[in-house]
């Protein structure tokens, strides 16, 4: 019975010790802004799961299409519509690894959206703060690179180029 428990205590103990290099958040926020001369466009999600492990640098983000909310409803009913297709490709992800580990991290991986994944390379920071990770970062991506149709009679105004925000607060488990 004795051995029963000290077993059951090593476990535990080395269990948890394998948990607490991981983070998690199911809140964090994606904003993109897209700017031209007639027409600047801009949405939320603040629905954004992410998952990092602090011992193999592993970061993973995944999110609802249909999750971002724009400042107009038709606005986002186009975009779900006729650009992302969000009834065919209802999620985006990014899976990679933080190269570097200080304010100025970099995280290099797959970025899959609308049914396209390209390799990227997003600079941003990653700090921890006590039993939280703080991420933020900010890069541009070209709607081409992920087969995303900008119907000519729209395209002064929507951009090739989009500029995406990641803000995200991940809790020690």
């Amino acid at each position: 019975m004795i051995v029963n428990k000290i077993i059951f205590f090593l476990l535990l103990i080395y269990s948890t010790s394998l948990y607490s290099q991981r983070f998690i958040t199911k809140d964090a926020e994606i904003s993109f802004f897209s700017e031209t001369p007639l027409e600047d466009i801009s949405a939320k999600n603040k629905k954004v799961s992410a998952v990092y492990d602090s011992k193999t640098r592993q970061l993973v983000f995944q999110l609802n299409i249909s999750d971002f909310i724009f400042p107009r409803p038709l606005m986002q009913e186009h975009f779900n519509e006729n650009y992302l297709e969000s009834d065919k490709f209802p999620k985006a992800s990014f899976s990679g690894i933080i190269d570097e580990i200080n304010k100025f991290s970099v995280a290099t991986g797959t970025l899959k959206i609308h049914g396209e994944a390209n390799q990227v390379a997003i600079k941003g920071s990653l700090v921890k703060v006590n039993d939280n990770v703080i991420i933020d970062a900010n890069f541009t991506i070209q709607l081409e690179d992920y087969n995303v149709k900008i119907p000519k009679i729209v395209m002064y105004k929507i951009a090739e180029e989009i500029d995406v925000s990641i803000k995200a607060k991940l809790k020690e488990i």
